[in-house]
């Protein structure tokens, strides 16, 4: 019996990493050989794709206005969500409940809703085209994800932690920088991922609120098309890069997830 699970499990493995495996394959492809037939390695290796994506501006600044305006929101999302987080789990006030669900139905919305209104307003006050537009934007969804998990975090460290740091003299940002914030830092890491991840990988908000300075990679992958059609060698390279920091995350982040699902409300 353990020996049949062990099977299962790697053939499930292999088939999710099977879409990983091509992906990589084909990048290292000519757009002939990829066009022209199957083949389960490449047939001449080639680094061109990968060149042209950090030579060519209008690819490698993608990545960095990407990185920007994730790097920037999941700061602000947190910054947001641990004040909020900590009124919900420690005070209660009328329409506290209410409130904790409506914003939690704000993550619910699909972000085509507030497309719109995002592009007229960021167009009428001058952050269109701007990473700043784009993260605020992703808050709206970021921020009430990240207050339903830092509550629940902050909610199984006691009361009386509180109530012993004032005894003790401590004023209360003293407390919540020092003592508070390195009890719940595992929450504060799986918020992180999850902040990171979403803007990492949405599309509709990022493409609709920037057009030339600050077009993220994946509005630039999907308007890759060369005379001979889509360039699926460079867009497979570039896939992989943007594979790798969502990777790099899940890696420094790994235990404070592990954590989080076993302590946490994830």
């Amino acid at each position: 019996m353990p020996r049949s699970r062990t099977i299962v499990l790697t053939l499930y493995i292999l088939f999710l990493l099977l879409p990983i495996y091509w992906l990589v394959n084909m990048s290292f492809k000519t757009n002939t050989e990829i066009v022209t037939g199957m083949t389960l390695w490449p047939a001449e290796p080639t680094l061109e794709n990968y060149a042209r994506i950090f030579t060519d501006a209008s690819w490698y600044s993608g990545y960095i206005n990407s990185m920007q305006y994730v790097a920037l929101n999941t700061v602000l999302s947190i910054a947001l969500a641990l004040p909020a987080a900590y009124a919900f789990s420690r005070f209660r006030f009328v329409g506290d409940k209410h409130l904790f669900f409506w914003l939690l139905s704000n993550r619910m919305a699909p972000p085509a809703v507030f497309a719109l209104p995002f592009f007229n307003l960021y167009s009428a006050i001058g952050l269109f085209d701007t990473p700043l537009a784009v993260a605020l934007a992703h808050c709206l969804f970021n921020v009430p994800l990240a207050v339903w998990i830092l509550e629940g975090f902050m909610s199984g460290v006691p009361r009386e932690i509180d109530e012993t740091a004032y005894l003790d003299g401590y004023s209360f940002p003293r407390f919540f920088v020092r003592i508070f914030m390195p009890l719940i830092a595992s929450g504060i890491g799986v918020t992180a991922f999850f902040c990171f991840m979403f803007s990492w990988v949405e599309l509709l908000l990022a493409r609709t609120l920037t057009s030339v300075d600050a077009k993220p990679i994946a509005a630039t992958m999907t308007r890759t098309v060369s005379a001979s059609g889509m360039d699926w060698g460079l867009l497979a390279a570039a896939g992989v890069l943007t594979i790798v920091p969502g990777a790099l995350v899940i890696w420094f982040v790994r235990n404070y997830i592990a954590k989080g699902f076993a302590l946490g409300r994830v």
